[in-house]
């Protein structure tokens, strides 16, 4: 899939995107068997996300803005 999603597709998909784990998160261990097909769902939405020009390392921060840290740098 490489076409772009409407808007409101991609409000939802990053409001999603915010309750996903991180993938340094995803562990055996936490969640036993499933862990790659976790991490696998992670890195489909990190795809689409980045398909539609949005940084997911940013959506965080566009989604709730006042829980976000002030950046370090």
């Amino acid at each position: 899939m490489s076409e772009k999603i409407n808007e409101d597709a991609l409000q939802a998909l990053k409001i999603a995107f915010t309750y996903m784990p991180k993938a340094i998160e995803v562990t055996k261990y936490e969640y036993g068997d499933r862990y790659q097909t976790v991490l696998d769902h992670i890195e489909a939405v990190r795809e689409i996300l980045l398909i539609n020009d949005v940084d997911p390392e940013e959506v965080y921060g566009e989604i709730n803005p006042d829980n976000t840290p002030n950046s370090s740098y």
